[in-house]
């Protein structure tokens, strides 16, 4: 069995880093057309020969946002939509501010929602289609100072499962991959050597995952080899949620 997308056409959101830059590189080289979003106006160097497939968007403006879902709304046909765009701001519950909910729920909820409601119009139109949503450990288990991202990452989860219900009869399935810890460039940012040993050895696989191995389940998930999987949450931690 070999996945190839020739011929599809891909949008992923937050695709010009971490995961989500895997995703759609791997995307493309299997042959698909892929459209990438990002928040910068210009589109990355390394896809300045690709500018038409780039669009930008700030999913924390309303406005910005409509503009993004309108450009979105005029392609003739979407067959894979991954909602990878995501934030996380850390705090104890009784220090969280508005402002972060806001912006959290902009861009982890209101984005797949209103990303799925558009693509799912131009999917029902073809019957066929594959959306993932990239959700997280914690939106099945959850952690001090993490309130609202979890309450995005478990509402990620109900979107997922009931939009799942009402596509199914025309051959759209959707689910949602929820990765643990992963050695991105944020990752190494925000985590001092010591911190990334300390979380590892919590991990019962005793490392971080590499981005290629939640691209390639991802893969799965969106290839025509998946034919019957929908409404699901497929978990990629090491074994971390078991523990």
């Amino acid at each position: 069995m070999k996945i190839d997308f020739s011929g599809k056409i891909a949008l992923v959101t937050g695709g010009t880093k971490g995961i989500g830059k895997q995703i759609a590189d791997d995307l493309l080289k299997l042959g698909a057309d892929v459209y990438v979003s990002g928040r910068s106006i210009e589109p990355p160097a390394e896809m300045q020969d690709r500018a038409d497939r780039y669009l930008a968007v700030d999913f924390t403006d309303r406005n910005n946002t409509k503009r993004f879902l309108d450009s979105v709304s005029q392609i003739e046909r979407i067959d894979i939509c991954i909602n990878n765009a995501g934030i996380n701001r850390i705090n104890p519950i009784d220090e969280t501010l508005i402002e972060d909910w806001d912006d959290i729920s902009a861009v982890n909820l209101d984005a797949p929602f209103l990303l799925t409601r558009t693509v799912s119009r131009i999917m029902k139109t073809n019957r066929y289609g594959r959306i993932i949503n990239i959700s997280s450990i914690f939106g099945v288990i959850s952690k001090a100072k993490r309130a609202l991202y979890s309450m995005s990452k478990f509402g990620l989860r109900g979107l997922t499962i009931s939009s799942a219900l009402d596509l199914a009869p025309y051959n759209i399935l959707v689910n949602s991959v929820s990765p643990g810890f992963i050695m991105t460039e944020l990752t190494q940012r925000i985590l001092d050597p010591a911190e990334m040993v300390h979380l590892a050895e919590q991990v019962p696989m005793g490392r971080f995952a590499q981005p290629e191995e939640i691209s390639r389940s991802v893969l799965f998930l969106a290839s025509d080899l998946n034919t019957y999987i929908t409404g699901q949450n497929l978990i990629i931690d090491g074994g971390f949620v078991n523990v």
